[in-house]
């Protein structure tokens, strides 16, 4: 695939997507919740890119468990996730997928027992962002650093 710089070719569309990134991640998700769901969603998408900068940052910045990292992917058949991370996780998956709008339904109703309605928009608007940026990544050919 051929990369494309993007964010040196159109510089202020990339510069306010990260202002509204932040905007987004200030309104007080707990960010170790932010960045399993940013995880969750890059692993669906294939954002190879994504997923090394959000387990990374989950592990480095947020005192995650790399177990519960590696389990990611098997968070139904887990017993490492609480019921709020969960709820979050699916509405993740549903959001990320897109192509199932019951289960959209279905995710976003099971929110409403975990999070205020404030913490749902945000956890929608973050879902939101972090497809966008998958799209951008893996479109772009957008490469993660060496490991």
């Amino acid at each position: 695939m051929r990369t494309i710089k993007a964010y040196d070719i159109i510089p202020d569309i990339f510069t306010a997507a990260r202002r509204l990134n932040g905007d987004i991640e200030a309104l007080g998700l707990d960010m170790r919740l932010v960045e399993l769901v940013k995880t969750r969603a890059s692993q669906m998408n294939g954002c190879a890119y994504c997923v090394h900068m959000h387990a990374g940052s989950a592990v480095k910045k947020y005192g995650e468990k790399p177990e519960r990292l590696y389990l990611l992917p098997a968070w139904r058949e887990s017993t490492a996730f609480d019921a709020r991370e969960r709820a979050a996780l699916a509405c993740a998956e549903a959001m990320t997928r897109m192509d199932d709008h019951a289960a959209i339904v279905e995710a976003a109703t099971g929110l409403d027992a975990h999070f205020s309605e404030k913490e749902v928009v945000a956890l929608t608007a973050l879902l939101a962002m972090i497809n966008f940026w998958n799209r951008i990544a893996v479109g772009f050919g957008t490469q993660h650093p060496p490991v």
